[in-house]
């Protein structure tokens, strides 16, 4: 299996959670291929700062650009284990939903679950509208799995960032790449 994965990041609020899946992937000695929406660096800046993004486009072996359709990971060919999309804002879950390939995000998205690979959404919006639900039921009707960003409640977490980083590990987790990073209920 390939210690290769596809991390996408949204404009979607919660870049928090995106540098936690770096940083856990990382550690683990995964390969990290980061791809971007046209608002995610912008929305990155403003909930973390500009050295938080830097801290991000660091823990990747390789930055794709966004709007690059050529780029490695738009092919089926190219050997990854899977794709987490951290946050995942509801224009790139609709665009996922109906195979509309028009970004890297999306289309790298797309190859996951043509090859039948772990996609992974951390579909960020609340409420939802019935769009948004109907498009999450096509994606994993697809395959893919949706995991909306929920506080583990019952670890009883003591700062925001204990919330994200459990929240990031159950995302890695889903990738089955190795030994489990979140904390586990102990009844």
């Amino acid at each position: 299996m390939s210690r290769r994965i596809v991390l996408g990041i949204s404009g979607a609020s919660g870049a928090a959670l995106a540098l936690d899946c770096a940083r856990l992937l990382a550690r683990m000695g995964i390969v990290i291929d980061l791809v971007t929406t046209r608002m995610a660096r912008h929305t990155c800046d403003l909930e973390l700062g500009p050295a938080a993004t830097q801290e991000l486009e660091g823990l990747a072996d390789v930055v794709h650009d966004g709007r690059n359709m050529g780029a490695t990971i738009a092919s089926g060919s190219y050997p990854v284990a899977g794709m987490i999309v951290a946050p995942c804002s509801m224009r790139s879950l609709a665009a996922i939903a109906s195979g509309l390939d028009d970004t890297l995000l999306t289309r790298a998205a797309g190859v996951q679950l043509k090859e039948r690979r772990p996609l992974v959404l951390l579909a960020r919006e609340a409420p939802l509208t019935q769009a948004h639900l109907r498009n999450m039921t096509a994606v994993t009707d697809m395959g893919g799995i949706i995991l909306p960003p929920v506080p583990a409640f019952y670890l009883k977490p003591d700062s925001v960032q204990a919330i994200t980083m459990q929240i990031a590990a159950r995302a890695v987790d889903l990738l089955r790449l190795g030994a489990a990073q979140a904390d586990a209920w102990q009844g």
